[in-house]
């Protein structure tokens, strides 16, 4: 089978960019054929088909006036478009899986798609088909699902930046994907992550029926060797971003006693910020480590005690639970979204109660306590959890059933 993988980035820079790479792994593992269609990128990894790629601006990197400029390459891109259907006719694809594409490669992907005939699948990674801000967080930063029923809500409460230009143009660009390219109309599954995100969207009568329900995967499993030993730390990792709650958890931190270390590693936007709390407060407790990647990052999750997931958000299926798990190591979540859904309580991790700093110390504390007894079995739980939920095999079998279902009603 050939495969086109979409997704607006070509290297890891978030969870749903992990995915769409391990997907492409995988699949290539299992004798298929991978072509991958994104944006260009310093940062890319490396393949031959970049040169199908288009060029693409960080509109946080630009000034107002160049933003404001190139907003309509952010709502349509032609050369996606161009550039897509050139890959097509070179490489005859049996099936499009799509991951993310709003604001860089956008929707004029998807036309390009339908005129081939190609059968489509997309995995959600947000929300982006119910929020205008794909997150379901308003301008304060607070969990808001108004815009379920009143889109524009997006710009009067001015969700993103808090800043009515930015929100507009999201609020636009939501229109844009939801009422001209429509959803049932370009994508015939739609693939959730968590049980939590497809319940949410059942809310749209018209994808309702596309709705499917597929955990991420662990790609190298089998090859990871678990450590069951208990770590001198607890490890954060991923962006540094207050709707991944390191806010809170630093504050946590704050009250955690008895040389119980954090680790910090990623980055973010509240890096900085960060960076002078905990030199201005004098907390000696907590290693700022910046970004990690690779082996490096590995050795970190192998090597922790507990990880924690202190999220915000409706997080999906966090790939640092996945990952944590299959090192062997329990985990501490926020009780919100799809987080609960994959912690077994008291057996593979802990779950707290969004944003109580409080909380979230007595948890550490009372982690921190556990004997190395009581934690090597729940790092087994953990382990066996992620075989039996995470494995890449288990993951190949039912998304290439969801692909052959989607071909066998495109040659009836």
């Amino acid at each position: 089978m050939k495969v086109l993988l979409i997704n607006n980035c070509h290297y890891r820079r978030g969870g749903a960019d992990v995915v769409y790479l391990n997907t492409g792994e995988l699949l290539r593992k299992m004798g298929h054929e991978v072509i991958y269609f994104s944006t260009n990128s310093p940062k890319n990894e490396s393949t031959r088909f970049s040169d199908y790629f288009v060029n693409d601006v960080d509109a946080l990197e630009l000034n107002f006036v160049k933003q404001f400029f190139n907003v309509p390459r952010k709502l349509y891109s032609f050369s996606a478009k161009k550039n897509l259907q050139k890959l097509i006719g070179d490489t005859k694809p049996d099936i499009a899986h799509i991951h993310l594409y709003k604001g860089g490669l956008t929707a004029s992907i998807l036309p390009v798609l339908r005129k081939n005939n190609i059968p489509s699948v997309i995995t959600l990674h947000d929300y982006s088909l119910l929020c205008p801000r794909n997150i379901l967080i308003d301008g304060d930063g607070k969990i808001c699902e108004k815009c379920l029923k009143k889109p524009f809500y997006c710009v009067i409460k001015r969700c993103n930046r808090k800043n009515i230009f930015y929100s507009t143009i999201n609020y636009i660009e939501y229109e844009i994907n939801n009422k001209i390219f429509k959803p049932e109309k370009y994508f015939d599954r739609i693939i959730c992550v968590c049980r939590f995100n497809l319940e949410k969207h059942k809310i749209k009568p018209d994808i309702k029926d596309k709705l499917i329900c597929l955990y991420n995967f662990s790609l190298n499993l089998q090859n990871i060797v678990p450590k069951h030993e208990k770590g001198d730390y607890f490890l954060f990792y991923g962006r540094i971003k207050k709707i991944k709650g390191i806010l809170t958890l630093i504050e946590a931190w704050k009250g955690v006693s008895g040389g119980l270390k954090l680790k910090v590693a990623g980055e973010g936007d509240l890096y900085q910020e960060i960076e002078q709390k905990i030199q201005n407060e004098k907390i000696t407790n907590v290693e700022l480590l910046g970004y990690k990647l690779g082996d490096e990052l590995n050795n970190l999750i192998k090597n922790a005690s507990f990880i924690i997931v202190p999220s915000e958000c409706y997080e999906n299926n966090p790939m640092t639970i996945i990952e944590g798990y299959s090192f062997g190591k329990p985990v501490i979540g926020s009780n919100i979204g799809g987080i609960p859904e994959i912690i077994e309580e008291g057996k593979t991790g802990f779950t707290f109660e969004m944003q109580n700093a409080k909380k979230l110390t007595s948890l550490i504390q009372f982690a921190g306590k556990i004997n190395s007894k009581e934690y090597s079995k729940m790092s087994i739980n953990a382990r066996f959890y992620a075989e039996k939920h995470f494995s890449p095999e288990n993951h190949y079998q039912k998304l290439l059933a969801i692909y052959n279902e989607i071909i066998d009603q495109y040659e009836k």
